[in-house]
């Protein structure tokens, strides 16, 4: 049924609220990254998507090499665990080498500056990776038919096991980062320097190194996400981050810029207005080609945010120098 109540299938709904669930917690992952910079440093970290797409094009090659001796379809946990290191690793490095080179000597410039050279770096990394590797599109190795094809959860929902895959990975990997941020030493320095960074040095902590950890963290979760794109969508180029960047910029937004569980609230919200919104209203109105125009669901959601509730639906996480 659509805004009209015209028909579509409830197990056709189910697909799309399930795709939207993938794809949104693809989205989370890589929000959680922009809102950990933006609640430690202040400013919006927009070569995030190629941090994200760096992690995905290196662990390609490992996939690639992997698929070329077997082990992909012979020991497909094996060989998505080594993709999933390779990936995590390679996102990390970018940003903490971002974080070191770029970042750090503008730590105490005017803040559109380090907003400005975030968009350089973002173009920089985009074209290293193209000089390096080519503007080609590469695909991954398809996952086993086992993955491809639908699995009957709790004997009534037919989901497809990729989906289930990156849902399970979601998971786990948030569950890892409430632990980290909440239980650890590691965690309670960056929610303090994110606090007040001065007031953190005083107590002892230091603020460089918890400032290296946020990114470090946020490149993982980047990392992770890269992985998930390739499971939902195999595709990977030069220019893959863009988009999902500024999709999970956008669902930073909605869930609260600088709330980690908004990120992640945010990006399964912003995952279910493209997969089902984009059928459910511009279906509904009779807009030809509706189920291409998602995009247009996700920055319209930006938009109304932005007008209605800029603070976000589970509100800002502000350092103490923003605070009013």
């Amino acid at each position: 049924m659509t805004i009209n109540g015209d028909g579509t299938t409830i197990e056709a709904w189910t697909n799309l609220a399930i795709a939207g669930v993938a794809q949104g917690s693809m989205y989370g992952m890589l929000a959680l990254g922009y809102s950990m910079v933006y609640g430690v440093l202040g400013f919006i970290n927009f070569a995030h998507g190629e941090v994200f797409m760096g992690g995905a094009m290196v662990s390609f090659f490992a996939a690639q090499n992997l698929f070329e001796r077997g082990v992909w379809e012979s020991n497909f946990a094996l060989s998505l665990t080594i993709v999933l290191v390779v990936a995590v690793l390679t996102s990390t490095l970018i940003a903490v080498i971002v974080e070191r080179v770029a970042y750090r000597p503008l730590r105490n410039a005017p803040r559109i500056i380090p907003l400005i050279t975030s968009i350089g770096i973002s173009f920089f990394i985009q074209y290293t990776f193209a000089g390096l590797f080519g503007e080609g599109i590469k695909n991954y190795p398809p996952p086993p038919s086992y993955l491809r094809d639908k699995v009957d959860l709790f004997g009534v929902l037919p989901i497809e096991g990729t989906k289930i895959l990156v849902i399970v990975v979601t998971t786990v990997s948030m569950l890892g980062l409430y632990y980290y941020v909440q239980k650890t030493k590691a965690g309670r320095s960056m929610r303090a320097v994110a606090e007040d960074r001065e007031i953190a040095a005083l107590m002892g902590i230091n603020v460089d190194r918890t400032i290296v950890s946020t990114f470090a963290v946020g490149g993982a979760m980047a990392g992770v996400a890269g992985i998930l794109w390739a499971l939902l969508f195999r595709s990977i180029s030069f220019i893959t981050g863009f988009l999902p960047g500024i999709k999970a910029f956008t669902a930073a937004v909605l869930g609260g810029i600088g709330n980690l569980a908004g990120a992640m609230v945010g990006g399964l919200v912003l995952g279910l207005l493209e997969s089902v919104g984009t059928i459910l209203i511009l279906g509904g109105w009779g807009i030809p080609g509706a189920g291409n125009l998602k995009d247009v669901i996700a920055f319209s959601a930006l938009v109304l945010v932005l007008i209605f509730r800029p603070r976000g639906l589970f509100g800002e996480r502000l350092t103490h120098e923003d605070r009013p």
